[in-house]
C-alpha cells in the first residue's frame, strides 16, 4: 500500500517488535472509547468521505463545483466590499486597534568570518514590534496621497521591487485606495527582467529598499528612461551620487509626510471600480521573459474569498508568517486573506526564520520561535528542506532514539489513514520537531507546485497539523483548489474553490480524455470571476491561454493536466510542456521522473532532459554535499568537492542510486536517466535557473547545461 512504501525502516529484533506491536495493539483499545467520545474526529473522519464537488451536469467535461456553491460562485467577501479599498477599510473599522503588521527590531549586526576566510552576515533580532489596522490605514492613506503629490495619476502603473515586509503591504494598500496598478517584480529578478518589466509598464515611480537599490536598481537605472522617483522604504541610502539627471530619491517616510499635509479635497473620483487593474504582476516565469499578469479588484477579492472558506474557524487569535516573496501571487493572497480576516502578520525571511537558519547567530532566537505563529504558507522547496533536514538528524540519533522516532512515526502514519489522532505520541516524541517551526501551526498551506506525498505525510506526522495543499496559478488570481483540513489523502489538491469551477479539455496528443475510466482526465481549465483580464501588452498570449464561453465565463488554460477523483477532489499528473516523445514514439513525462527521484536523501535537486531525437532520458543533479560525500568515502574516492562532481565514477554512483529509486517508484525502463551530470553549485533563484517558488526553468537549465548534454548525446553513442 501506499502508507506501507511512505514507512521509515527500523532495525527492531523482531520479538521484541512483536511485544511493542502487542502493547500498542492493547493501548489503542483501551483508549479507542474514551477518545472516541470525547475528540471531535468523528465529525473530521465523517466530513472527509463526503463528496467535495460534484459537475454541474452530467455531459463529459462538464464543470465540478464545489458542493458549497454548485447553484452560485462566491464572489465577495464582505456584503458591498467590491473593490480592495473597501475590504480594507471595512477590516479597519472592525478590528481598528488590534495588531496588523509586526516587525522584529535589529539588535546588532555582527560579521562571522568562516574556516574557509568567507563572511557571513548575522543579526540578532528583539521583539516584534506591531501596528494596529488604524496605524497601517492612516499610514496607507498619507502615503496615497504623497505619491499623488509627486504626480502620480489613477489607473497609472508604480512599481515595487522590494522584499517582503510591513512597508510593501502598507505602499500595496495605498495603490489600491487611489487606483493606482501596482507592478510587482521578484527581488530576485535578473537585471534584463527587471528592465523589460519596468520599460514595458512605462513606470516613473519605484518603490524600493535601500539594499535592492544599491545592488540591482544602481546598475540598470540608466536603461530606463522613464524613471523619474525612486522610494527606498527603509531610509535614505548612503551614496546617491551616481544616479542619472532627473531621477530624484525619496524615503517612504518623507512622500508619507508630504501626504499628511496635501490638500485631498477633490480625491473622492478616484477611488476604483472592480474591473479596475490592481496588481499586475510579472510572473518569474519558468519560460522565457516575464510576462505582466493583470489581476482586477474583482480578481483578487473573489480569489480571496474562496481561500478563506477552507481556512476553519479563521479569525482574530491567528498569526502568520509572512516570508515568501509578496510579488508570488501565494504569498499576497494569504496575507490579503489574513488582512481582511483581523489576523496578526509577522513578518521574516528564509534567513532568519528558524533558530537555524543562516543569518541568525547561533543561541539566538529565529523569526518562528519569537512570533508561534498559527498559520504559514511554504513552498514544496522548503518542506523539502525541512523534511530532509529532520530526517539528516533522525539518522544522527542514537540506535534507541532512532527506532524510538521511526515506531512513533509509523504508528502515527497508520492513524492519521484511517483519521485518528495521536495524542501520546505528539506531546512526546514529536514536540521537538514541532518546536521548529514555533510549536504553535494550526494548518500549513503549501502551493506553488506539486508537493511529494512522502513530504506531505511528514508535515502531518511531525508537525501535528493539517496541509492545506493548493493548486492556483497568478492567472487565476492563485485561486483554483485547496485541500480541506480534515483530508488527510496525499497527492491530490482538494476540491474547485466556491469561487471557480473547473473543467477537463481533452488532450488526444498527450492520450488524456474526460471519458476515461475509472477517472475521467484531461487539461485543467480554471473558470470563474478569480480568473484574470490577461497578459500586459501581450494580446496573442492572452488569446492563447484565455477563452470564453456562451455564457461569457471567462476561462483559463492551465497546461496542466489533472484527473477528478469520485468526491471531486482533483489530482494534477502532468503538465503539457513536460511531455517529451522519445525517438522511438515513447512519451516521457519529466516532471513524474523528477518527483519519483526528487526526495532520495543523496538529491537536493533534479531536472530530467529528454529529446526527441534521442532514444533516452537524462539528467542534471545537484547532490546533496554531506550524502555524496559519503558515497565517495565508500567508494574510496579521494577529492574537493568539485572534483567529486566532476568524476564519472562518482556519476556512475549516483545513477546507481538514482536507477533503484527509479524501480521502486514503478518509472517505465524508458523514463530512467541513463546519463546524468552532477551539479557541485545549487540552484538558487539568483542563478536564474529556478523561479522564486523555485521551480525548475528549463529553458535556462538547458542553456545552462548545454555542453553536459552534447556530451551526454554524444556522436558516439547509440
Amino acid at each position: 500500500s501506499k502508507a506501507a512504501k511512505m514507512k521509515l525502516k527500523h532495525n527492531i529484533n523482531p520479538i521484541l517488535l512483536q511485544f511493542i506491536n502487542f502493547i500498542i495493539l492493547v493501548y489503542s483499545f483501551v483508549t479507542y472509547i474514551p477518545w472516541y467520545i470525547l475528540s471531535g474526529s468523528r465529525e473530521a473522519i465523517a466530513k472527509a468521505k463526503q463528496v467535495k464537488a460534484r459537475p454541474v451536469n452530467n455531459k463529459p467535461g462538464g464543470a465540478y463545483r464545489s458542493v458549497n456553491s454548485l447553484h452560485c460562485l462566491a464572489s465577495v467577501l464582505y456584503p458591498g466590499c467590491d473593490t480592495l479599498d473597501k475590504v480594507f477599510k471595512y477590516a479597519k473599522t472592525k478590528y481598528k486597534d488590534k495588531k496588523l503588521l509586526g516587525t522584529r527590531e535589529i539588535l546588532k549586526e555582527e560579521d562571522e568570518i568562516q574556516p574557509s576566510g568567507k563572511v557571513f552576515k548575522k543579526v540578532i533580532l528583539g521583539k516584534y514590534t506591531w501596528l494596529s489596522y488604524e496605524d497601517v490605514y492612516v499610514k496607507a492613506v498619507n502615503f496615497g496621497n504623497g505619491l499623488a503629490v509627486l504626480g502620480q495619476q489613477p489607473k497609472t502603473n508604480i512599481a515595487i521591487f522590494c522584499e517582503t515586509r510591513a512597508e510593501w503591504m502598507i505602499a500595496a494598500q495605498a495603490c489600491f485606495m487611489c487606483n493606482y496598478q501596482l507592478v510587482t517584480l521578484y527581488a530576485t529578478l535578473g537585471g534584463p527582467a527587471i528592465v523589460h518589466g519596468l520599460n514595458e509598464t512605462e513606470v516613473t515611480t519605484i518603490i524600493t529598499s535601500k539594499e535592492l537599490m544599491q545592488t540591482k536598481l544602481k546598475e540598470i537605472v540608466s536603461q530606463v528612461p522613464l524613471l523619474r522617483h525612486i522610494i527606498t522604504v527603509d531610509g535614505k541610502p548612503t551614496t546617491w551620487s551616481e544616479f542619472p539627471k532627473g531621477v530624484i530619491v525619496h524615503t517612504m517616510a518623507s512622500v508619507q509626510a508630504m501626504g499628511a499635509k496635501a490638500d485631498t479635497g477633490n480625491r473622492q473620483q478616484a477611488r476604483p471600480v472592480p474591473s479596475d487593474i490592481a496588481v499586475i504582476m510579472y510572473t518569474s516565469g519558468s519560460t522565457g521573459v516575464p510576462k505582466g499578469v493583470m489581476i482586477s479588484h474583482c480578481n483578487i477579492i473573489a480569489g480571496i474569498t474562496g481561500m478563506a472558506e477552507r481556512i476553519p474557524n479563521l479569525g482574530e487569535k491567528d498569526i502568520y508568517i509572512g516570508y515568501l516573496p509578496l510579488a508570488h501571487v501565494l504569498e499576497l493572497s494569504a496575507e490579503l486573506v489574513c488582512l481582511s480576516h483581523g489576523c496578526r502578520i509577522g513578518y521574516s525571511s528564509p534567513q532568519t526564520l528558524a533558530d537555524q537558519s543562516s543569518k541568525i547567530k547561533k543561541g539566538s532566537k529565529g523569526d518562528v520561535t519569537t512570533l508561534k505563529p498559527t498559520l504559514m504558507a511554504a513552498v514544496p522547496e522548503i518542506m523539502d528542506r525541512i523534511y530532509k533536514n529532520v530526517m539528516n538528524k533522525v539518522n544522527e540519533m542514537t540506535s534507541f532514539q532512532r527506532n524510538l522516532f521511526i515506531l512513533a512515526y509509523n504508528y502515527k502514519m497508520e492513524q492519521i489513514s484511517k483519521g485518528y489522532t495521536t495524542p501520546l505520541c505528539d506531546s512526546l516524541i514529536f514536540r521537538k520537531v514541532r518546536m521548529l517551526l514555533g510549536g504553535k501551526i494550526r494548518i500549513l498551506l503549501c502551493g506553488g507546485a506539486p508537493l511529494s506525498a512522502a513530504t506531505q505525510r511528514f508535515m502531518n506526522i511531525c508537525f501535528c497539523c493539517p496541509v492545506g495543499q493548493g493548486y492556483g496559478l497568478t492567472e487565476s488570481a492563485g485561486a483554483g483548489t485547496i485541500t480541506e483540513v480534515w483530508d488527510y489523502t496525499t497527492g491530490r489538491v482538494g476540491a474547485p474553490l466556491v469561487c471557480c469551477e473547473i473543467k477537463l479539455m481533452n488532450w488526444e496528443e498527450g492520450g488524456y480524455y474526460n471519458t476515461d475510466k475509472p477517472y475521467p482526465r484531461g487539461e485543467i481549465l480554471i473558470g470563474g470571476q478569480n480568473v484574470t483580464v490577461g497578459y500586459y501588452k501581450n494580446e496573442l498570449r492572452t488569446k492563447k491561454d484565455f477563452s470564453v464561453d456562451e455564457n461569457g465565463q471567462r476561462w483559463l488554460h492551465t497546461g496542466d493536466i489533472g484527473e477528478f477523483h469520485q468526491d471531486g477532489c482533483l489530482k494534477i499528473i502532468d503538465r503539457k510542456k513536460d511531455l517529451v516523445k522519445l525517438q522511438a514514439g515513447e512519451y516521457v513525462s519529466l516532471g513524474k521522473v523528477e518527483a519519483a527521484l526528487k526526495n532520495l536523501p543523496l538529491v537536493d535537486n533534479i531536472c530530467v532532459y529528454a529529446s526527441s531525437f534521442h532514444s533516452y532520458v537524462i539528467g542534471f543533479v545537484v547532490p546533496n554535499q554531506k550524502e555524496l560525500a559519503e558515497l565517495a568515502r565508500k567508494k574510496g574516492f579521494k577529492g574537493n568537492w568539485e572534483e567529486v562532481c566532476n568524476s564519472p565514477e562518482m556519476e556512475r554512483e549516483v545513477l546507481k542510486v538514482l536507477a533503484e529509486a527509479a524501480m521502486a517508484a514503478n518509472l517505465e525502463k524508458f523514463e530512467i536517466p541513463v546519463k546524468i551530470r552532477l551539479s557541485p553549485d545549487p540552484w538558487t533563484p539568483e542563478t536564474g535557473l529556478v523561479t522564486d517558488a523555485f521551480k525548475l526553468k528549463r529553458k535556462e537549465l538547458t542553456a545552462f547545461y548545454q555542453t553536459d548534454i552534447d556530451r551526454m548525446y554524444g556522436k558516439n553513442v547509440k
